[in-house]
Parts: structure tokens; C-alpha cells; sequence
């Protein structure tokens, strides 16, 4: 609303309190009088609805302190622009008594508005937009949702139908977490000021081979015995669709974990990470010649005892 509309509407006289009401007058005032010209209690009243527009409007200036003493010091000067001379130009309008009361000329002259001087706006420390609106806007709306592991991953866009049939496109980012929540703006109650906003709590399904803990995916990679023996370099999917190559180092046990940087969940500034757990698989039927082949291994082996110090670990 623009400051000249200030001088022309009694807030006060709006929500029936005094000058000296206290904010706890303020909001009890409010309370009562928005109950009685509600909408929804004066279904087709357009005067109720305008009231109910004027009392909230009211109270959303009286009950900011900042907002009320700017309301205060502008009706005040209004005041005295209703019962001052007109200025030397003929003028005497709204923004002739502002620029004589801080300095500044009519238009056009050394120090008027556009001449450098500082302009209504610079009273208050700069425009404000939205502070100068009063009605308040109307109240948040929540809804659920349930998206896949690769929805969660790479973003995805879900249409949640209202009950009246229209659907409102919620648009997921990528990287959303288990019970995040996320915002759609104008999508909520309707109000004098606007429609409030649609909170969507985000519920992710879980995938049978990825694993996710914060921006962290984790999976678990089989290698044969001989692979993990002698090293190897095998290929791996990830959450993006990608497949990458990783290096295992020879001597290799199942559990030990190798680490793929930036291929974790990605958002806009950062990249989480992949990690790789080794698992040693053996099969569960073995040839003749493969049985030979182990067994000369493990002559060849005879020295070396996996569980040499398990008797160390296990002393309590």
C-alpha cells in the first residue's frame, strides 16, 4: 500500500481501540471483530468480506511496533497537511508538505525529488514493498507423498490431485531426504493478502541394491576369490546411471571398502560420495579341477593363518 493511503484510514477507529491501546488490546480487538466478518461466517456478503479485509489490514500494522510507529508519525504529518497553506508553487499536495518538512523543494527545483533529495521512501531506511500491504495472507496447507529411490536421487515432478479434481505439480529437487519437506509457494488457504503455501512431506522408497545415508550411497560388490586375490578392475553402476570403473587392489578381503568421489548424491554445490564394499564370493560346487587347483593352492599357502591372532582379539 502506498503511504498516502496511511493518512486516510483510522486503524484504530477500524479495530475500535485507542491511540494508547496496548499490542494485547490490539490483538484481543482483532480477534473478536475478524470472527464476526470471517468469510466463511458471512458467505456473500461483500461488505462483511470488505470489513474483514479493513480489520486485518488494521491489524497488521498495529500489531508490528516498527509498522505502528511509522503508521503513527505519517498520519500525524498528514494531519498537517490537511491544515497547512498551500506551498510557493501552488502545490500543497501530499509529497509538497513531505519535501518542506525534510528539505526538499517542489519538483524541479535545487532540492525537490528530482533534484537528489531524498524521497519519501528514505524517511523509513528504504522502500518497503510488502510491509506497507496489510491483509495477511492465509494459512499453510501439508500434504504427503511418496516418490521412488530415483526420484529422490535425480528429481522428479509429482501431481497431487485436489479434492475439487484439479492437480498442483509439486517439483521434487534432486537430493530430497526421507521426511523432507518441500515448499509450494500460493498454494495454500486463500486469504485477504494471498494464498498461504503447500508444505508436501517426502516419504523415499528404498532400492534393493543402493544404500543411502545423508549424500553418501553405498553398495556392496562381489568378487570372486581369485579377483580379490590377484586384484582386478571391475565396472559399477551408480544412482546416475553411469557406470564406473574401480581398481582392486590384490590381497583384497570381503568388507574392505574403496571410495568413488562425487558419485554420492549431487546437488547444486556439492557431490557426495560412493562407497564400494568388497564381498569375497565362493562357489558353492567345485569341478574336479578346480578342487585340485585349490587344494595346490593351499599347500602352496600352508603358511599363512587367517586367524592367527583371533585368540588376541577376543581376550576380554
Amino acid at each position: 500500500m502506498a503511504s498516502q493511503d496511511w493518512i486516510n484510514k483510522d486503524f484504530y477507529s477500524t479495530l475500535g481501540v485507542s491511540r494508547e491501546a496496548t499490542a494485547e488490546d490490539v490483538k484481543k480487538a482483532y480477534r473478536k471483530l475478524a470472527r464476526q466478518y470471517h468469510p466463511d461466517r458471512n458467505p456473500g456478503d461483500a461488505s462483511a468480506e470488505q470489513r474483514f479485509k479493513d480489520i486485518s489490514e488494521a491489524h497488521s500494522v498495529l500489531s508490528d511496533p516498527e509498522q505502528r510507529q511509522e503508521y503513527d508519525a505519517i498520519r500525524a504529518m498528514g494531519s498537517g497537511a490537511r491544515f497547512s497553506g498551500s506551498t510557493a508553487d501552488g502545490g500543497g499536495g501530499f509529497e509538497d508538505i513531505f519535501g518542506g518538512l525534510f528539505g526538499q523543494g517542489s519538483p524541479g527545483t535545487a532540492g525537490g525529488r528530482f533534484g537528489g533529495g531524498p524521497d519519501f521512501s528514505d524517511l523509513f531506511g528504504g522502500g518497503r514493498g510488502s510491509r506497507f500491504g496489510g491483509a495477511p495472507k492465509g494459512g499453510d496447507r501439508t500434504a504427503k507423498t511418496t516418490i521412488s529411490f530415483k526420484g529422490a536421487v535425480r528429481g522428479t515432478t509429482v501431481g497431487l490431485r485436489e479434492p475439487n479434481g484439479s492437480v498442483i505439480d509439486v517439483r521434487v529437487p534432486a537430493g530430497v531426504k526421507e521426511g523432507q519437506k518441500v515448499r509450494v509457494k500460493g498454494k495454500g488457504q486463500q486469504g485477504p493478502g494471498g494464498a498461504g503455501d503447500l508444505l508436501v512431506q517426502v516419504s523415499v522408497q528404498k532400492h534393493p541394491f543402493f544404500d543411502r545415508d545423508e549424500d553418501t550411497i553405498r553398495i556392496h560388490l562381489p568378487v570372486s576369490f581369485a579377483e580379490a586375490a590377484l586384484g582386478t578392475t571391475a565396472e559399477v553402476p551408480t544412482v546416475h546411471g553411469e557406470k564406473v570403473k574401480i581398481r582392486i587392489p590384490a590381497g583384497s578381503s570381503s568388507g574392505k571398502t574403496l571410495r568413488l568421489k562425487g558419485h554420492g548424491i549431487r546437488r547444486k554445490k556439492s557431490s557426495g560420495d560412493m562407497l564400494v564394499v568388497l564381498e569375497v564370493s565362493v562357489p558353492t560346487e567345485l569341478s574336479d579341477e578346480a578342487k585340485a587347483a585349490v587344494e595346490a593352492f593351499t599347500e602352496a599357502t600352508g603358511e599363512f593363518n587367517p586367524r592367527e591372532d583371533l585368540e588376541a582379539k577376543a581376550a576380554l
